[in-house]
This record gives C-alpha cells, structure tokens and sequence, in this order.
C-alpha cells in the first residue's frame, strides 16, 4: 500500500520527478573527468611503460634483478618526466587563464586561487604514476623463475588494466566493458610489441 501511495504521489506532484532527474543533472561529469583523466592515465602510463620496460629487458636477461633495476629505474625517470611535464602545461595553462582575467578585468585574489595549481598537478601526476609502476614491480621482486615470473607480471598488469578501465567508466559514467576493453588490449599490445622486440634483439646476437 505504501508503494501504491507513493507512486500515487509522484503522480499527483510530477516536480519530484523532475527534482530528483535535476539533481543527478546537476553533477559536474565533465570537471569529474578532467581529474579523473590525469589520475587514470598517469596510473596506466606508470603501469605499462615499466611492465613493458621489465618485460623489453626481460626478454635479453633473464635475472630477477635486472627485471627489478630497470623496473625501478623507469618508475624514477617516469614520474620524474610526469611530474615536470605537468607542471609546465598548467603553468602555461594559468598563464593563458591569468592574461584572459586580466583583458576582462576580473583579476583578483579569488579568481588567481581558484586556478589550477602548478605544484599539486605535479605531484598527483607523479604520484599516479607511481601507483601504477609499483604493481609489477612488486609482483617480479620475489619471484625467482624466469617463466613464472614473466608470466606474474603479464597477468598482474592484465587485472589492474581492468581495474582502472573499470574505475575510470564507472566514475566517468562510460560504457564499463567497452573501456575496460581498449585499456587492457592497448596495454598487452605495448608489453608484447616491447618483449618480442627484444627477442629479436637478443635473438640476434647484437
């Protein structure tokens, strides 16, 4: 009866409808996004340039350590290169917003905080990309088989791939299956370009 009563209510005041479509309405998907963009694709970027980088000089040296260095190494100078490389674009960004504010005569302190910081942009986008590198970089460290541990670093890449494609759809409002899909297909085919590469390379003896 409750049900019955209810329905009855949102038939007799169609505004609450109409309220509660608003409200969702309201959410700001596309500045979600904006944040959102820079999170998953720094965690994806971490996570497959190292994988593929241990998997490229795994296929030439087969010694955990190796894997593990180079691992280690591209985590450094990958978010060392994101964290420089984000902080320039949204210096340039404000940059461009600050002249703007100035033409329109809007310039003020309110307007200048409420500006994208340099600082912060950098250290989330290193930080993003950190996240991502140290997963495989923590699933080769104690394995000791070559094979296996080739095999770890696939399969944990794989999953936090549709991890972050799950994520990224889901908090965008995106299709989940279809992102998910194209993050994880993109990402083998970089490892498996990189460690076939370098089978070549050692195949050949250089």
């Amino acid at each position: 009866m409750a049900v019955n009563d209810t329905k009855l209510a949102d038939a007799e005041n169609p505004g609450t409808m109409c309220r509660a479509i608003d409200s969702d309405s309201d959410v700001d998907f596309a500045g979600r996004a904006n944040w959102l963009r820079a999170a998953v694709l720094g965690a994806n970027d971490g996570l497959v340039s190292t994988a593929s980088l241990m998997l490229g000089v795994g296929a030439v040296k087969h010694e955990v350590r190796a894997m593990v260095i180079s691992g280690f190494a591209g985590l450094l100078a990958g978010a060392c290169s994101m964290a420089i490389g984000e902080f320039v674009s949204v210096c340039s960004q404000r940059d461009v917003e600050i002249a703007q504010l100035d033409r329109d005569g809007k310039r003020g302190g309110d307007e200048e905080r409420a500006l994208p910081s340099p600082i912060q942009a950098a250290a989330a986008s290193a930080l993003a990309f950190s996240v991502g590198a140290l997963l495989p970089l923590l699933a080769a460290g104690f394995i000791v088989g070559y094979k296996l541990r080739v095999a770890v670093v696939v399969a944990v890449a794989t999953l936090a791939l549709a991890a972050f494609g799950v994520v990224g759809a889901v908090l965008g409002r995106a299709p989940v299956v279809r992102s998910s899909a194209r993050v994880v297909v993109g990402g083998l085919a970089a490892m498996g370009l990189t460690f076939g590469l370098m089978r070549l390379f050692r195949a050949s003896g250089i």
